[in-house]
This record gives C-alpha cells, sequence and structure tokens, in this order.
C-alpha cells in the first residue's frame, strides 16, 4: 500500500509540474480554439454592445482554470459571466428536474437556489432540446421565475446550455437587469463554452490513466458503453422539489456533412480499413463530426505537452516509440468515447495522429507503429 501512494504522489507532483509549465499556452489556445468555433452570429449579436476585451476575456477565462474543484470553476463561470451582464443564474439539470444552483446579480442570489424552473415551454426547452445557446425575450421564460425575479428593464434575455459528454448538464441564463445593453451575448457564451470544454478535459484527464491501464496493442481493452460516466460537478446537489414539467426527448443535431466526408476520405487515403458510408442521417454524421473533433483535441494535447519529443520523433522518424504512452492512453480515450458508436467505422484518431502528428507522412511514426 506504500508503495502504491509513493507511486500516486510522484505521478501528482509530475502532472502537477507539467501542468503548471503548460496552463497559460493552454488557456490562450482555448481561448483561440473557442473563437474559431464560435459562429458569425455570435459575434454578431454582441455587436450592439460595447463588446468584450480579449483581455478581460482571458482573464475570466483564466480564473475558471484557476479552480481546483469543480464547484470553484462553476462559480468562476458565473463571476466571469457577470462582467458581461447585469443578472445571471445557473440552472442544475439531474433527474428530470432543473433546479436553481447559484445566482448572481439579484436581490437576492439565495433565491435561486433551489428554484423549480419549467423546462417545458418557452426559451429553457428550446436551449435544452436543441443544445444550443438562444437569445429570446423576458416573455419566453418561465412565468414563475419572472414573479419571483423580476424582469430586465429591456426585455432581453440569454440561455445557454453548458455541455459536459455532450448531455445538457446545465442552463446558463443571463440578462441586462435595469441596466439597458449591459449584455454581451458573444462573451457570455465564450466563457460558457470554455468552462464545458475545461471541465470535460479535466474529467478525461482523470479518467486516462485508469483507461490506459492494461492497453496493449495486441489486446485492446474491451468497449465502454457509449454514454459514459464523468465527474459530475452537481453530484452533492439533490434539489428538495419535484419539477412538474417533463423533459422530452432531445431531437437530433443538425450534422455537417461536408467535413465528415472529406475526413472519411482522409482516413482511406491513411490506409484505414474502412470509411464512412457515403450517405448519413443528420444523427449519424453528427456523431462523426464529433468524433473528428475529439480526436483532434487529443492529438493536440500530445502535440503541446511534448513538443521536443514531437520535433526529435519526426527528425529520427521513431514518433510512436518516443510518445507511446500517450498515444496509447488517448487511444484507450478515444474508443470509451466512441469505440460503440457509428464513428467507429472510421479511426478519426489514427488519421488525425498521421496528419496532424506525422504531417502526412506515416514513416515518421516508425516501424513499431499500428497500420
Amino acid at each position: 500500500m506504500s508503495e502504491k501512494n509513493e507511486i500516486e504522489a510522484v505521478i501528482e507532483r509530475v502532472v502537477t509540474q507539467v501542468l503548471q509549465g503548460h496552463i497559460s499556452q493552454v488557456r490562450e489556445d482555448l481561448v483561440r480554439r473557442v473563437l474559431d468555433e464560435l459562429p458569425q452570429s455570435a459575434s454578431e449579436s454582441g455587436s450592439e454592445t460595447s463588446g468584450a476585451n480579449a483581455a478581460d476575456l482571458l482573464r475570466a477565462v483564466s480564473a475558471v482554470h484557476a479552480g481546483n474543484t469543480q464547484k470553484e470553476i462553476l462559480r468562476a463561470l458565473l463571476d466571469g459571466v457577470s462582467r458581461y451582464s447585469a443578472r445571471t443564474a445557473l440552472f442544475v439539470i439531474k433527474g428530470g428536474n432543473c433546479s436553481g444552483w447559484q445566482g448572481r446579480g439579484f436581490e437576492d442570489n439565495d433565491a435561486v437556489k433551489e428554484f423549480a424552473l419549467d423546462t417545458s415551454r418557452g426559451l429553457p426547452e428550446r436551449v435544452l432540446h436543441e443544445k444550443a445557446p438562444f437569445a429570446g425575450q423576458i416573455i419566453d421564460m418561465d412565468p414563475r421565475f419572472v414573479d419571483h425575479f423580476g424582469g430586465p428593464t429591456d426585455e432581453h434575455i440569454v440561455m445557454l446550455p453548458l455541455l459536459l459528454k455532450d448531455k445538457v448538464a446545465a442552463l446558463v441564463y443571463a440578462d441586462s437587469g435595469l441596466e439597458p445593453n449591459r449584455l454581451d451575448t458573444a462573451a457570455v457564451e465564450l466563457l460558457v463554452i470554455c468552462t464545458g470544454a475545461w471541465l470535460e478535459l479535466v474529467s478525461m484527464r482523470k479518467q486516462a490513466p485508469r483507461d490506459a491501464a492494461g492497453f496493449s496493442e495486441s489486446a485492446p481493452p474491451p468497449m465502454a458503453q457509449a454514454a459514459t460516466s464523468f465527474n459530475d460537478p452537481f453530484a452533492g446537489h439533490a434539489p428538495r422539489h419535484t419539477a412538474s414539467a417533463s423533459i422530452a426527448a432531445e431531437p437530433a443535431p443538425h450534422a455537417a456533412h461536408a467535413e465528415v466526408v472529406t475526413a472519411a476520405a482522409a482516413a482511406a487515403a491513411a490506409g484505414s480499413s474502412s470509411h464512412a458510408a457515403p450517405t448519413l442521417s443528420e444523427e449519424d454524421a453528427e456523431v462523426h463530426r464529433k468524433a473528428q473533433r475529439f480526436a483532434r483535441l487529443l492529438v493536440d494535447e500530445i502535440k503541446l505537452y511534448n513538443q521536443a519529443k514531437v520535433l526529435e520523433g519526426r527528425k529520427n522518424k521513431d514518433l510512436y516509440d518516443r510518445l507511446k504512452e500517450d498515444i496509447d492512453k488517448s487511444r484507450a480515450t478515444y474508443k470509451k468515447r466512441y469505440g460503440n458508436t457509428v464513428a467507429a467505422e472510421v479511426d478519426y484518431l489514427q488519421t488525425e495522429l498521421v496528419r496532424s502528428l506525422a504531417e502526412d507522412d506515416i514513416s515518421l511514426m516508425g516501424a513499431n507503429f499500428r497500420r
């Protein structure tokens, strides 16, 4: 037991040193990637306000990343959102209920806690079902919420989903309160997306050592269920009420067919034994798109934390030997998440390793790399 504790202490120290050495770069890279992913309409929606200063946004994201626990991260999210709105609240989705967690800017922030939000209609229903942020009028909000807390002077509100593992874990509400135009929807959306991505990355890092344990090239680990579990930041949140509204099944999101077809072609060119079907449903195409982006994220992380090894590996054509541990962990994590989905038809991680890590030259991976 003492030996195990000693190993855990060594691992914790090494991981801490690596994170401290790269955390600022990770923050900047994450902000850049999120800005690239934001739709153009989100940027335009914030043009009515003064706009978010990039340095202020970076500080807000840094505060989210500085949290030591998931609850601290979520508190930092609300603090950050309050810079770009007069009032904001976070509502937890658990067991078919939607209950208040914390609020900022209300006359009585404590009253937000345990408030049962009706998600059967209006803006909450639309955001929950479509897993996307929407702006609207206060009339689109739960009338009981308006009765309890009042509405903003300009009547404009925004609601956003906090996504974890492609599921809506919480809803974030924001408005301008008594200050007209005190709502920057683009900045709020960026902070929510960054928080969801950071919480998910933290969860994956905690799971990666377990996922990679016992992994071998000759005998891959058994696949987990498609809907894997994750560290729930609201695990201790047990609402005292039962919401009267029932939540309908979530419809399939829209797909990016062109990106999936391109990825499938790239996989075939890289030597993949299978590729995506020429005709995909919107739901299946969305799964392929998310798997492709997840593979990119995993490979980007390998490159970020192993820059010297990547350069030497390309030079000596032995990338896999130098990065075997990181690559195998990424394979285990990727397979656990997408191995039992339609995206298993294409090995997007293999394609991304060759495309991004080896710069489209598979020989740089070395003789021990699995073809």
